[in-house]
């Protein structure tokens, strides 16, 4: 009888922890007509170190999330390892998350890798935030982090 009290036990314990890391809801995420990044490849500013469009013919869906790729290789490596090549903060600016808590539009051209992580950015209208992020990224990225988490919740 005791095995099977320690079998309910564990079951019981995996569901929660399976419902408790659950995706992102889609309303969090930066979406352009349902696209992230604009439609821009999230796999080549890992590969190139640039941003590219992607294409309508090629698409991978994320957790409910669309992303375009400028080549099939970069969807699948995409599909191999999404969390590596999704966007911080749900593909909002970093650098607003960071000052103000708030969901701010990116260029996504705009951009820059941070140990191994994709930050978007604000430059518009003589407003470049990553340069504003530049100035203080560890104490930016630590607020962000914390608002982020409240945001989602």
């Amino acid at each position: 009888m005791r095995p099977f009290i320690a079998l309910l036990i564990l079951l019981s314990s995996c569901t929660l922890y399976s419902q408790s890391s659950k995706p992102l809801s889609v309303n969090h995420y930066n979406l352009d007509k349902g696209l992230a990044i604009k439609g821009f490849d999230p796999v080549s500013y890992f590969s190139e170190s640039k941003a590219k469009k992607g294409s309508f013919k090629f698409t991978s869906k994320h957790n409910g999330v669309t992303y375009q790729f400028s080549t099939e290789e970069n969807k699948k490596i995409f599909e191999a390892n999404p969390y590596k090549y999704e966007p911080q903060y749900g593909g909002w600016c970093a650098f607003a998350m960071g000052d103000n808590g708030k969901k701010v539009e990116i260029n996504p051209e705009t951009f820059k890798i941070t140990d191994g992580k994709l930050y978007l950015f604000y430059n518009a209208y003589f407003t470049n935030t990553l340069k504003s992020w530049n100035k203080d990224e560890k104490g930016l990225k630590e607020k962000a982090d914390k608002n982020w988490q409240v945001l989602i919740k």
